[in-house]
């Protein structure tokens, strides 16, 4: 209560009606796999460009090309803007290092084989002076490994490093704007700078020519385990990896790893176990290659979930490594056209019936006769139309109720449910009374009322389209003594014209027609 002690005019300011709710992003989406290099925490990506300058490009790994890459490039081809990308790596690959005199230690940012392709050179910083000793720090990666022992001109006149990163004027000094955990770690896309406990706090005199970082390791070979990363020794917060790392960040809304199943059939199910459990998620899943036989096709048999769709075939690309024809795993196309629908039309729009940038075919061509076969098991085709090119020609879910066959609303629930969860946070310890209840209604009823206007349900006007129920009825005296505040929301949702029927007949010019 305010306090009025002395005589005069007090103006305050107090709130009501209700508060606008901001719809959640709906198009960010969460990819796992295997990179060139980089990190194993999550980094937000916001363009092929920055992919490549985190994660490096395209590559082979014993003869195999990794889809990651081919994914992310397909996602910002297709009107994809924002990503979270999770480097796998296996569980027990060592990270590549060098210590330096000084106590301090030159680490890769991430595990695996590649940190040894990292060589470093120390020296005096350009500014240095007696009373604020300074030093520098060079970075160079290469790709295809180490070139021969030359020197840095030489090297970079016949082997140009694919990555330099250079780092002038250090500081030894904590205090310092210029210390070198600042100024290198979260900057550098190769290294990591770490001080060690017996730290002589003198200027590190390390290589004067330039040194690999050594004992980086590839491990075993990549498991469902190395995408979950549950154990205990990764469980901590801002260090968790893999799925785990995906359940700190809020603004996911799709996840897909290329060819999940061909990983394993458990990390297809962990993946939409994730998405069920995280509640407002959607996970994209592709099927196996060279599956030419459509009868065997039905991947409700394996996992069925409403949080999920799955598509088949395979896409056709030229290989920007080969620059021949190429299969890969649909999933980062489709992800991108996700987004571009969202944003374009609204996520109330079925992600189909859009073209397919960057591919040229598809592994195998769809007849309607096998997408008759298909479609009711929940198996999105990819098709080829004459005069219209590649297009996405399905859009359901993985899911048996008829609730939820439909990708949109289910993805319109999500982001519902989202959108006023994060924005009735405010509700929270507020006095249960009939003046909250009457805010909270008017809030969820603007933000209803809007996205009816953007043509997400039905009816001619916002009555037939939602109710919300706040009051008496929704609640008991049990509720209210113990602190619960019920609202019921009701919403017609709009279901996409998946089979389009146009019923013509002949008709004798100028004669009463009967409707």
């Amino acid at each position: 209560m305010p306090e009025y002690l002395s005589p005069g005019v007090y103006v305050e300011e107090f709130e009501i009606g209700g508060k606008p709710i901001e719809g959640v992003s709906t198009s960010t989406v969460g990819f796992l796999g295997e990179t060139e290099r980089g990190p194993t925490t999550p980094r937000l990506i916001t363009s092929w460009t920055q992919f490549q300058r985190i994660y490096g490009s395209y590559f082979n790994v014993n003869g195999n090309t990794p889809f990651l890459p081919y994914a992310v490039d397909g996602f910002f081809a297709n009107g994809g803007r924002r990503c979270f990308v999770c480097r796998i790596t296996s569980g027990k690959a060592a990270t590549a290092q060098l210590p330096l005199d000084g106590a301090l230690t030159v680490k890769a940012v991430g595990e695996g084989l590649w940190g040894n392709n990292i060589a470093v050179r120390v020296g005096e910083g350009t500014f240095t002076k007696p009373d604020k000793p300074l030093f520098k720090l060079e970075v160079y990666y290469w790709k295809r490994g180490l070139p021969p022992d030359l020197s840095l001109a030489e090297l970079k006149k016949q082997f140009p490093p694919t990555v330099a990163e250079v780092f002038d004027d250090l500081a030894v000094d904590p205090e310092s704007a210029d210390y070198y955990e600042n100024r290198v770690n979260g900057i550098s896309t190769l290294v990591e700078v770490t001080k060690e406990a017996n730290d002589s706090g003198a200027l590190p005199t390390g290589p004067a020519v330039l040194t690999p970082l050594a004992g980086g390791t590839q491990g075993d070979p990549i498991t469902s385990a190395d995408y979950t990363r549950a154990d205990p020794g990764d469980d901590q917060p801002g260090k968790r990896k893999g799925l785990s790392a995906f359940k700190e960040i809020e603004e996911i809304s799709l996840v897909y790893a290329p060819h999940a199943a061909g990983v394993s059939p458990d990390l297809v199910k962990k993946i939409y176990e994730h998405c069920e459990n995280q509640r407002y998620r959607f996970a994209i899943f592709d099927s196996k290659p060279a599956q030419s036989n459509v009868a065997e096709l039905n991947p409700r048999n394996d996992f069925e979930t409403k949080y999920g769709a799955f598509y088949y075939p395979w896409i056709t690309i030229v290989d920007p490594l080969t620059q021949l024809k190429k299969n890969i795993p649909p999933g980062g196309h489709v992800a991108g056209i996700y987004a571009r629908s969202d944003v374009e039309r609204g996520v109330h729009k079925a992600p189909a019936n859009e073209k397919i940038n960057g591919a040229v075919d598809l592994e195998f061509q769809i007849t309607k006769g096998e997408q008759d076969v298909l479609n009711p098991r929940g198996v999105n085709c990819l098709r080829a139309f004459p005069g219209r090119g590649l297009r996405v020609w399905g859009a359901r879910t993985l899911s048996s109720d008829p609730l939820w066959k439909y990708i949109n609303v289910r993805r319109l629930f999500i982001y519902l449910q989202h959108s006023i969860d994060r924005g009735t946070q405010w509700v929270v310890f507020e006095p249960n009374n009939e003046k909250l209840w009457g805010r909270v209604k008017a809030t969820i009823t603007d933000f209803l009322t809007r996205v009816w206007r953007d043509g997400a349900l039905m009816g001619t006007k916002p009555e037939e389209a939602f109710f919300v129920k706040c009051d008496r009825s929704t609640m008991t005296q049990d509720d209210l003594d113990n602190g619960r505040l019920i609202c019921l929301i009701g919403v017609a949702v709009v279901k996409p014209a998946e089979f389009v029927i146009f019923r013509i007949a002949q008709w004798a010019g100028g004669s009463a027609v009967t409707e």
